[in-house]
């Protein structure tokens, strides 16, 4: 996970637009979407360092998704974007897990100075995920299962860091393959997939990579 990238949620396109424009500018990643659909999509294959979310979608309220990020991932920052601007509105949100609330029309030096405090707060080494006995360091590429050094392939580097910052989400075969295989170049076949998963498993020793069938993988705590 890249500890500058930003999910981005409104459906306003020139706004959305803008918004991207801003935050490339100062450096950050950006994904930009316009529908809680494709906002779901793309948190099932990533985790990013913080959201930016609207209330009123083409598909529903920001209010729902909001929720069910926060149960499925509480650590992650989201700060609500929205036109919904009375008491009762910003209470929802807070009440609803929001970590700050800003009211359109806005400004944009704000919303940066925010969005930028928010990043300095939860910023730390994500690079290193230490669970039960494991230490993963991925930015070393040093893997750990108590004292014994495990050596994994780059394959299976991409694919465990995948599954373990969504860790209890299911991550489906077409999507992992996808962020496994970026080149692009040549067909992959879906058999690749479930052969580096399967060599993952064994040297990691672990149940903890479930197949939940017809759809892909989760990493679950034993």
């Amino acid at each position: 996970m890249s500890s500058e990238q930003i999910l981005i949620l409104e459906d306003d396109i020139e706004l959305n637009r803008g918004l991207c424009t801003a935050f490339k500018n100062d450096g950050k990643s950006v994904v930009s979407v316009r529908t809680i659909k494709s906002a779901e999509e793309q948190l099932s294959i990533l985790t990013p360092a913080l959201v930016l979310l609207d209330i009123n979608l083409p598909d529903g309220s920001g209010l729902d998704l909001l929720r069910k990020i926060k149960s499925q991932k509480p650590d992650l920052p989201v700060i609500m974007l929205t036109a919904n601007d009375t008491d009762d509105d910003i209470v929802k949100g807070f009440e609803f897990g929001a970590d700050d609330y800003i009211t359109k029309p806005f400004s944009l030096s704000v919303l940066r100075a925010r969005v930028n405090s928010k990043l300095k707060r939860t910023t730390k080494d994500e690079s290193v995920i230490n669970i039960g006995d494991y230490s993963f360091d991925f930015s070393q590429m040093k893997f750990k299962k108590g004292d014994d050094i495990l050596e994994l392939s780059k394959t299976e580097q991409k694919i465990l860091k995948i599954l373990v910052l969504n860790k209890g989400a299911t991550v489906r075969r077409e999507d992992l393959i996808d962020k496994v295989w970026t080149d692009g170049s040549e067909y992959v076949d879906d058999n690749a997939l479930s052969v580096s998963v399967k060599r993952l498993r064994d040297k990691l020793s672990t149940d903890r990579i479930k197949t939940v069938y017809g759809i892909g993988y989760s990493w679950v705590n034993e």
